[in-house]
């Protein structure tokens, strides 16, 4: 009598494209300065590439900002996912001044 041994493989979790899209979106936000974020993302396998564009605050330095929401995306998309985060590619919609409304007195 022979025994065959059954191999057991883990069950694959998938992320859909739009579901990563929508996280890195609220992740780039959490990052100071950033008032506005629609990030892109393509999944292959385990790995994703995210493409963001962002507004920021003015005066915010630019390339500082862009370097934190880079290093910010890998680490949230990554923990929050389980994929690794190969490319994020940043650009700036809009410089924009958060502005308190006036008070008149009339």
């Amino acid at each position: 009598m022979t025994a065959t041994l059954a191999v057991v493989q883990p069950g694959l979790t998938t992320v859909a494209d739009r579901a990563v899209s929508r996280i890195a979106g609220h992740a780039a936000q959490e990052v100071p300065d950033v008032l506005g974020a629609e990030v892109t993302a393509r999944v292959t396998g385990g790995v994703a590439s995210l493409d963001a564009k962002l507004d920021l605050r003015y005066p915010a330095p630019v390339a500082t900002t862009a370097a934190r929401v880079r290093e910010h995306l890998v680490e949230r998309v990554g923990a929050l996912t389980g994929l690794r985060v190969s490319v994020v590619d940043v650009s700036v919609g809009a410089l924009r001044v958060e502005s308190e409304p006036s008070r008149r007195v009339l």
